[in-house]
């Protein structure tokens, strides 16, 4: 019998790559979105075009349709929980909204989980946010980067949580109430704390998705505003490496229920935006108009994940190299410039 999964925000970037990765693997896959989002209907589209009829699609709201989400938990083996509000600037600006979608939304979830006599296992893709800015660290500034002096090999799990902004806020509760009903209800559920994710179908925006956002107005002869000097530094993690992590998480549940790892490139995958402006130029022959603006509340001078828990626990690292992972995004999105142009 096939196993089943059901993938909230299915239409969206991660979402998108994980439908992909799931039913290669064979899985009966449902997604679950409310389509929301600007270029998810793309998403979507190219999804049923290129694999008709082989996965269920059920408009709704995690916030709303909280029948829908206990029908759908019932029905499946396990919950990725894509479903998200993603940006720290929309997060300052309607907080309201952010709260419901990312908290609410994901408490939900949770309970549509916690009524199902043998619970599916849920995967909770949380976020770097939920440090904060770590302003308590010493960060040297560089010649092209901020470098974390006090925590060299990257940021762990005991790092002190620091919900900075609105944002962080809501995913770091919904990150809580996770852990908590393994704990509490016996649910198998797993946190990631991801860093920078990106690769194919991401349509990244100056607010979220930033690899892909310079990539294409690089493409499309955009300008760009820089927040801060651009020394800003984030460990940077292909697509299709997390989405593996996802179904490794599964497949290794009894080793992974009931933790938060953090997740991402690493110190090996890490980049500034100064450095990536310079892939883009000297790899790809990509330059960029730029403008400079005040750095952002909630923005990190330096992230970057220390995985040494995911790698002893899961035995997972990333495969794809920061070289290899932006050739493939600056190939997609030269393939895919019409689709690019009715979004931007």
């Amino acid at each position: 019998m096939k196993r089943r999964i059901l993938i909230t925000g299915g239409a969206g970037f991660i979402g998108t790559n994980s439908v992909l990765h799931f039913l290669d693997k064979g899985w009966d896959v449902t997604i679950l979105d409310n389509l929301s989002r600007r270029g998810v209907d793309l998403n979507l589209k190219r999804l049923e075009s290129s694999h008709p009829r082989r996965f269920s699609f059920v408009k709704a709201d995690v916030r709303y349709d909280q029948d829908v989400l206990d029908r759908e938990a019932a029905a499946h083996d396990a919950v990725l929980h894509l479903a998200a509000q993603v940006a720290v600037t929309t997060s300052v600006t309607d907080p309201r909204t952010d709260f419901e979608i990312n908290t609410l939304g994901t408490f939900n979830v949770l309970e549509a989980a916690r009524k199902v006599p043998t619970p599916p296992i849920v995967i909770y893709s949380s976020t770097n946010k939920v440090y904060g800015d770590l302003e308590e660290l010493e960060i040297e500034e560089k010649e092209t980067r901020y470098h974390l002096k006090d925590l060299p090999g990257g940021v762990h799990e005991g790092q002190q949580l620091d919900f900075h902004s609105p944002y962080g806020c809501s995913k770091g509760a919904a990150d809580k109430y996770v852990r908590d009903y393994a704990r509490i209800y016996g649910i198998p559920t797993v946190v990631f704390r991801q860093s920078c994710i990106y690769g194919p179908n991401q349509f990244g925006i100056e607010d979220q998705g930033w690899l892909a956002w310079f990539t294409i107005a690089a493409l499309l002869k955009r300008p760009i505003t820089l927040y801060g000097n651009g020394k800003q530094v984030r460990d940077v993690l292909y697509v299709k490496d997390l989405v593996e992590l996802y179904e490794r998480a599964i497949e290794k549940i009894d080793d992974a229920r009931g933790h938060a790892f953090n997740t991402g490139g690493g110190k090996e995958n890490s980049v500034s935006l100064v450095e990536f402006f310079d892939i883009l130029e000297k790899g790809h022959g990509l330059s960029l108009e730029k403008g400079y603006g005040d750095e952002r509340p909630g923005d990190q001078k330096v992230f970057i994940s220390d995985n040494t828990k995911i790698k002893e626990r899961l035995g997972w690292e990333p495969k794809t190299s920061l070289h290899d992972g932006i050739t493939s995004l600056v190939s997609w999105a030269k393939e895919n410039m019409s689709d690019i142009k009715s979004f931007y």
